[in-house]
């Protein structure tokens, strides 16, 4: 199923991986060519369509050392709630890179999927306050360190407290209610945060997070490599993570193992809700197949659409996903927490509203009994709940969302990306 606003996710294809690399490696040339941000810039009003949102930059970011790669200021968008919702937070941190750089930041974005303010379009959290924090450090808010040589810096924790700071004292610090969400790295971030975010809120609030596609995978490659292992290593190493990761966990594995979700989150205490695609597009693109294994093309046309591959690729795929559930497994018992893991070659789902809530969302399918005078006659897949609905059901408790969908191609609801068609 394909659809127009969908295809904004292409960009955020091709320079994802390159971005990953530039805060890995520090390979950003352009860096030395950026004008640099004052500190008392904090933003960038205008007359911004109903749902577009400009971006505040954090005030006196450079006092704090809470800068991005190149040590501009950090930013935000924020937008009030209303209504039930106004002492109700969303804090959604993006999956787009910034390129290291507030300077390359849209001074406006769209708000729409789980920031949505539309009741159609989000149907438990539209009244609640939003915020979309961007992401401009290149490890998951998890870094805190600078490279002398290129002039970067890895400042991703000081960003974290810095931007929580600000937003406590707008109102977050009377909340009553909040999700803390997040998207690829962003959903790593989230996962990284959950427990830290809770101890700064008031002890009688609902806290619970979201974590959107974050859940990448220690899975070896086509070749059998293990280039996400190395690539987290390198991250890890460079960007001085290892004081924000699970102190349990970094003393059983050591930092790098410990930037896999799979690897720590059975400690987090606060409660945990897992969107994820079987067939993540990006981990098929950047885990399973990364261009460098597949020298001789045989994955291209596969690699960029699951409906391109042969039915040898497709079993391989399968092989994916029985690896992401078997992950799962010991975290699906867990009383508080939540999963939608549907079937689809998709990635981000949560912000962007035909994925999240809509009347052509992905659903997962219930099993219905179908029955004539008390006589069984059949069992029928029904696609029932959205995302949206899910997500909901699970933060206000009304009953347990535990969702895995059966292997593609049997969920006809699914977006499946086609980035063939260019």
């Amino acid at each position: 199923m394909a659809n127009p606003r969908l295809r904004l996710l292409l960009p955020w294809r091709n320079f994802s991986r390159r971005d990953w690399a530039i805060a890995a490696f520090g390979f950003i040339v352009f860096i030395f060519f950026l004008s640099l941000i004052s500190d008392s810039r904090t933003s960038t009003k205008t007359n911004a369509p109903l749902d577009f949102v400009d971006l505040t930059l954090l005030r006196n970011a450079e006092d704090q050392g809470a800068v991005c790669l190149d040590g501009s200021a950090p930013g935000y968008h924020f937008r009030s709630g209303f209504g039930s919702g106004s002492n109700n937070w969303v804090l959604h941190i993006e999956e787009k890179f910034g390129g290291g750089s507030s300077n390359y930041m849209e001074r406006q974005v769209r708000f729409s999927g789980i920031l949505s303010h539309d009741s159609s379009q989000n149907p438990d959290f539209f009244g609640w306050n939003k915020v979309k924090v961007r992401y401009c450090d290149g490890a998951s808010f998890a870094g805190n360190s600078q490279q002398n040589e290129t002039q970067l810096f890895f400042r991703g924790q000081r960003i974290w407290k810095a931007v929580m700071d600000e937003l406590l004292s707008i109102g977050l610090s009377n909340a009553k209610q909040v999700l803390l969400s997040g998207c690829s790295a962003g959903g790593l971030a989230t996962l990284i945060h959950c427990d830290d975010f809770q101890a700064i809120l008031p002890r009688d609030a609902t806290v619970k997070c979201l974590a959107d596609a974050g859940f990448f995978l220690d899975e070896k490659d086509a070749t059998g490599n293990r280039r996400m292992q190395s690539f987290y290593r390198d991250v890890v190493h460079l960007q001085g993570v290892a004081d924000s990761l699970d102190k349990d966990c970094v003393e059983r594995m050591g930092p790098s193992q410990c930037f896999f979700p799979q690897e720590f989150i059975k400690n987090i205490k606060t409660p945990v809700f897992l969107v994820n695609p079987a067939y993540d597009f990006w981990q098929i693109q950047h885990v399973l197949v990364p261009p460098e294994s597949d020298p001789s093309g045989i994955w291209a046309k596969c690699r960029l659409s699951i409906q391109k591959c042969t039915p040898g690729q497709i079993e391989i795929l399968h092989g994916f996903r029985n690896s992401m559930l078997k992950t799962l497994s010991e975290f699906q018992p867990s009383k508080d927490g939540g999963m939608f893991i549907n079937s689809c070659f998709s990635h981000c789902q949560t912000g962007i509203t035909e994925t999240w809530h809509s009347p052509n969302s992905p659903r997962i399918n219930d099993k219905v009994i179908s029955a004539y005078g008390g006589v069984t006659i059949g069992v029928l897949p029904v696609f029932v709940q959205t995302i949206a609905e899910s997500v909901g059901d699970w933060y206000f408790n009304r009953k347990s969302v535990k969702q895995i969908d059966c292997p593609y191609p049997c969920n006809p609801s699914c977006y499946n990306m086609d980035f063939t068609r260019r």
